[in-house]
């Protein structure tokens, strides 16, 4: 069982940059996806979470209107499309799982890390010029 997050990368102020977190060994469509961040120094953030169907979803303050969550069950992916990336950004990125009883998607779903039961390794991203 496991979580990959891959798709980071160097990307210059204003650019865009897509996520995906694939899984192995089960089938995402059951689970609530989160996507979570770490800078350096800096405690874990979430970002964004979405429903197993897909159907709602939920982003933080500080990326709503630039990120967006998405998720393709029949490739067994979830994608977190970052658009007008700024410098405070940088974070190695994290994808997680949580049960679907777990949790609400809403605001509990970028806080609650602690519900998430499998976690990918995470990508860097770094927004830099």
């Amino acid at each position: 069982v496991q979580l990959q997050a891959s798709g980071g990368g160097l990307v210059q102020p204003g650019g865009s940059l897509r996520l995906s977190c694939a899984a192995s060994g089960f089938t995402l469509d059951y689970y609530i996806i989160g996507w979570f961040r770490q800078a350096p120094g800096k405690e874990r953030e979430g970002v964004s979470c979405i429903s197993s169907s897909g159907s709602s979803t939920y982003a933080a303050d500080s990326v709503r209107g630039r990120f967006t969550i998405s998720r393709d069950n029949a490739e067994n992916t979830v994608y977190l499309e970052m658009n007008n990336l700024k410098p405070e950004d940088t974070a190695v990125y994290y994808c997680a799982a949580a049960r679907p009883g777990a949790l609400r998607v809403g605001a509990q779903c970028i806080r609650a890390a602690w519900e998430y039961i499998f976690w990918g390794q995470g990508t860097l991203v770094t927004v830099s010029s």
